[in-house]
């Protein structure tokens, strides 16, 4: 079934993250199954974690209003295509990946030939076929079924807590103010992270 979301989301969608490419049509299909499962904006009190900071993310963020700044948005850098969904008004979450089936020969031969062109010894000719496929993807993965394109698992866990307003203490090291669950302790001393790695180092 294509993807339900009217033209003009996409195309918004495709303007915020500026350019369409394959990845981020499996951040747009991930919103679309967040909204089916979940409920739409206005029902739901929505989390959205990601699991990649691949195209996708930013589709995500658009068009659920997720975001990092409202601390509704988490990045896990797990190096997963996965994506967590939780209602926090309903007590419902899921966690969907890309399911690797859902690549078929047009994703394999664009990962072949994009690993050719990476090593150097690609040519104009590859590169047209790379872009070509590109297309043929990011149309298979709009217009493939939710329940083909990822793997669904419901989730029993409780949500991401919301963001806290923590105080802020000042690092030794730069003078900087650090809020205070990222700093770290060290001979009785306040830093913050970067300069704790230094200060680390030098003993």
């Amino acid at each position: 079934m294509p993807c339900a979301f009217p033209p003009e989301v996409i195309q918004d969608t495709i303007a915020f993250h500026g350019h369409s490419c394959p990845g981020l049509a499996i951040g747009i299909r991930a919103a679309e199954l967040a909204f089916r499962d979940l409920g739409l904006p206005g029902e739901t009190e929505m989390v959205a974690v990601a699991e990649t900071d691949m195209c996708g993310v930013d589709a995500i963020q658009f068009i659920t209003d997720c975001t990092l700044g409202k601390g509704n948005f988490m990045h896990r850098d797990y190096g997963k295509m996965a994506f967590s969904f939780f209602d926090r008004k309903k007590g419902k979450g899921l966690r969907a990946v890309l399911n690797p089936d859902s690549w078929g020969e047009v994703g394999r031969e664009m990962g072949e030939l994009t690993t050719l062109d990476a090593s150097g010894n690609g040519s104009p000719e590859i590169r047209e076929r790379i872009m070509a496929l590109r297309g043929q993807m990011q149309e298979r993965f709009m217009s493939m079924e939710l329940d083909d394109l990822f793997r669904i698992t419901a989730l029993t866990c409780d949500p991401p807590k919301p963001a806290r307003i923590l105080e802020s203490l000042v690092c030794t090291g730069c003078g900087e103010t650090v809020m205070e669950s990222r700093t770290r302790r060290m001979g009785g001393e306040t830093y913050c992270i970067p300069c704790f790695g230094e200060h680390e180092q030098k003993i």
